[in-house]
């Protein structure tokens, strides 16, 4: 006979089980799916992923369109975002959770940090239309493109910098100040250098979920349709340095793919799916940098 302590182990050994069965059913149906759509993906693109698919601008013929100035604009505003997203957000981080006091205005700022960032992606859009292109007069422009996906990222790398600063242990801290040393100079030299990891990691992740983002870009008005590229920042003649390019007109992969995918004709969807491959390609290359940064980091800690 089985005693109530018995069975009780034995349901709780059912239950593992059954939750590491349906479990791994999820994962391998989710992999499974993400696999098909990939291999669709390359099928239909392939044959159009050439030099020349890269070099090219965009034309209203199918097989001499490129993506010359989508990727270049995908570059430039890029650039912008992480430009104010990164060192605005690991600043905002650090201060509320080393220098900030503990009361109900920081508690307030900490909600409506969280909420921000589950706030979709076309409100961005709305407000960046009426503050940035409306009320600064910044126009359709590259800056203007950064900014908006700079403020949709921010609240993520608030969150990833807070996350990762409170994961350093108390007596990194207790230790330092023990030696003389001031807030700044701990968290200049200790905390940050150790959650440097988490960091970045988060705000990598989160400028690869901007680089894929369509629907604020639409909102303030980028064309799908552009055969020049911005003036380069650096020029032969004087001034050296040029910031003439954050004031053009802009273009990026997703209104491009979204511009040919709802062409009738076949071979425009094929360059949309090349397209995608370049823009996968791109997002897996910075969550790569992620990856390889974490572990790096991870192993140059020394607690």
């Amino acid at each position: 006979m089985t005693s109530p302590i018995g069975m009780r182990k034995r349901s709780a050994r059912l239950g593992d089980t059954a939750f590491f069965v349906i479990g791994l059913a999820l994962i391998t149906s989710a992999l499974a799916v993400l696999s098909a759509l990939v291999i669709g993906l390359v099928a239909d693109g392939w044959e159009r992923l050439t030099p020349g698919f890269l070099t090219s601008f965009p034309s209203r013929f199918p097989d001499r369109a490129g993506i010359l100035s989508a990727w270049v604009g995908t570059c430039y505003v890029m650039i912008v975002t992480i430009g104010t997203a990164l060192p605005l957000g690991i600043a905002a981080g650090l201060y509320l959770e080393e220098y900030a006091r503990r009361n109900w205005f920081t508690a307030l700022i900490e909600i409506n940090t969280t909420n921000l960032a589950g706030v979709p992606s076309i409100i961005w859009g709305l407000m960046a239309l009426g503050l940035f292109v409306y009320q600064f007069k910044l126009g359709q422009s590259v800056l203007t493109a950064g900014l908006t996906l700079g403020l949709l990222v921010l609240p993520i790398v608030i969150v990833a910098t807070r996350e990762s600063v409170r994961a350093i242990p108390k007596s990194i801290r207790e230790a330092s100040y023990a030696c003389g040393a001031t807030r700044w100079q701990t968290v200049w030299f200790h905390v940050l250098p150790y959650s440097l990891g988490g960091i970045l990691t988060g705000t990598i992740i989160a400028l690869s979920r901007a680089i894929g983002e369509t629907a604020p870009l639409v909102t303030i008005g980028a064309l799908s349709y552009i055969a020049f590229l911005p003036p380069s920042p650096i020029q032969s003649g004087g001034p050296v340095v040029s910031f003439e390019w954050l004031r053009s007109e802009f273009t990026v992969l997703p209104i491009q793919i979204f511009g040919w995918v709802s062409r009738p004709d076949t071979r425009f969807q094929a360059n949309a799916a090349a397209a995608s491959i370049v823009l996968l390609a791109l997002t897996l290359f910075m969550n790569g940098i992620a990856a390889l940064l974490r572990f790096r980091l991870r192993r140059a800690t020394r607690w």
